[in-house]
Order: structure tokens, then sequence, then C-alpha cells
């Protein structure tokens, strides 16, 4: 009778032992559930104030103006008060309960500015905007790059084909007058030379001007003899002007486009006959000898 009695109590306690594992387990497994919605509910943003939400409401130009076009309103006290009076509410309102920002001053102002973006403060940026009128893009042709134009000098078609037509007669009376008896290739190199003369800057830039430079300053004063000889330049020979009249031609068609004629090298700007001896011949390079010229570079 005891023992049976002995049985029936072990068999109770080790059904309570098993209820109790039971709620253990249970516990354990609803226990992290728990936990994240407490985690959930520390990150929740705080409420923001309604002053506080009363001023992010209002523009930031002031709340009775009316926003204009950027570069339609200027910077006048009144603006600036009111974006000053702007910042000094916001900073008043305490948001964590840890008192005021404080004082909106010159250092706290330039330390805003200093910690605004890389492309600029927004609120600098916004102030400018209002300041600075707008830049309209020109068209490319205006009247500011036709005056520059004009300026680098500009000619009308006419005058421009009057001057090509210029530079080709004398080219070509300079080819006539000083080379008419030579070779082709004697005569091209007496247009080069020309030609260097004119790209140096020792010499005029035009071929008039290197041809007649000095004509004016007396008989035999000219750098070509035929330019101030006081003999008449008009060709008596027609075959030969021909001739020089085509090369002039072509030679000023090179000269234009700034290609290398090639004749002698461009550093060539002097020669003269073999049946002479000019004393500058000692003191520049002989570079070539072509028919009954003799082709030198200065040193």
């Amino acid at each position: 009778m005891t023992k049976s009695w002995q049985q029936k109590a072990v068999r109770a306690v080790s059904h309570v032992l098993t209820l109790g594992a039971v709620a253990l387990v249970l516990f354990v497994t609803l226990a992290p559930a728990h936990a994240q919605t407490l985690q959930v509910a520390l990150v929740t943003p705080l409420p923001v104030p309604e002053d506080l939400a009363a001023v992010r409401a209002q523009p930031a130009i002031g709340p009775t103006l009316v926003p204009l076009a950027p570069g339609e309103q200027a910077l006048t006290p009144a603006l600036l008060a009111n974006y000053v009076q702007r910042q000094k509410e916001l900073r008043a309102v305490d948001v964590l309960g840890i008192g005021p920002q404080g004082a909106l001053n010159t250092d706290v102002l330039m330390g805003y500015i200093a910690r605004g973006p890389m492309g600029g403060n927004s609120a600098v940026s916004a102030i400018a905007s209002f300041t600075s009128a707008p830049v309209t893009p020109q068209p490319a042709l205006n009247t500011t790059s036709l005056a520059a134009y004009i300026d680098a000098g500009y000619q009308p078609t006419g005058r421009r084909i009057e001057q090509a037509n210029a530079e080709r007669d004398c080219l070509a009376q300079a080819i006539y007058h000083e080379a008419r008896g030579e070779s082709a290739a004697g005569q091209l190199a007496v247009a080069n030379v020309i030609v260097n003369r004119a790209r140096s800057s020792k010499f005029p830039s035009t071929l008039c001007g290197v041809i007649y430079q000095n004509a004016d300053k007396g008989r035999y004063r000219c750098q070509f003899t035929f330019a101030c000889d006081g003999r008449t330049d008009a060709p008596g020979e027609r075959r030969a002007w021909a001739r020089s009249a085509a090369l002039a031609q072509t030679v000023y068609a090179e000269f234009a486009k700034g290609e290398t004629l090639g004749a002698v090298p461009r550093s060539t700007l002097y020669y003269h006959t073999t049946n002479v001896r000019p004393n500058w011949a000692n003191t520049y390079n002989a570079v070539a000898q072509i028919g009954s010229h003799i082709f030198y570079s200065p040193n």
C-alpha cells in the first residue's frame, strides 16, 4: 500500500517537471520577438514640435512675400533681416530639451557657410540668385564678335580682291625684271626669296611691301633695282611677261595658303647675280646657285 502511494507521488512530480520545461521553452522562444519590438520603438523619430513645424512651413523669403524669378529681386535689408530672423526662430526651438542653440552672430554664420556642400552653401546660393541677373548666352554672331573681327583687320570682299590682284602684279613685275631670262627653277627661287621676306619679321609683311621697300628713298636706294632705277616698269616682252604672270599667280596662291615653295630654304633672304660681288655677301651663308643668281641666308 505504502509503495503504491510512493509511485503515484513520483509520477505526479514528473508531470509537474515536464509542464515546467515546456513553459520554459515557450518563454525562451517568445522572448526575442518581444525584445525586437522594444528595439524598433527606440529608433522611432520624435514628434516635431508644432512651433518648429510652423517656422519650417514659411517661405525662405518671408511668409507674406511672393517669390520672384532670379535676378528680379534686389538684396534689401528687409530680405536679410527676414533670413536672420528665421534662423533665430529655428535655433530658439528646443527640440531635444537641451536649451536653445545659441545666438546667431558672425562666427555662427561663417561656420554655417564653411560647413556647406562642395557646390556652395544653399542659403548663400539662394541669396546670390536674387542679387545676380541671369546670364543670357549670346549667339556666336553678335555685335561684340563682329567688332572684334573688324578690329582684327576685316576688309570687304572687293577690297580683298583688289589687294590680291595687286600682290600678284607686284610679284609678276619682280619675276619679270629680276629673272625673266632665267629657267623656271631660277625664277621660282627669286620669287621664293620675296615670299621668305614677307614671312620674316625683318621685312614688310606683304609682297608689294617687300618688293618696293625704300623705293621712295631715292634712286638705287631700294631693295630691288628695277623698283627705283627711274625707268618704266611696263613689260616689253609679251611672252616673258605672260610667263612671269602665270608663275606669280601660282606662287601667290601658295603664299596666301601658307605653303612652302621649296625652291630655296625658308631662311634664304638675299641673292645677287654672278657678275657682281657685293660687300654683304661675305657676311652671309651661300645656300645655292641657280642660273645666274647666288642665294644667301643670314648667319
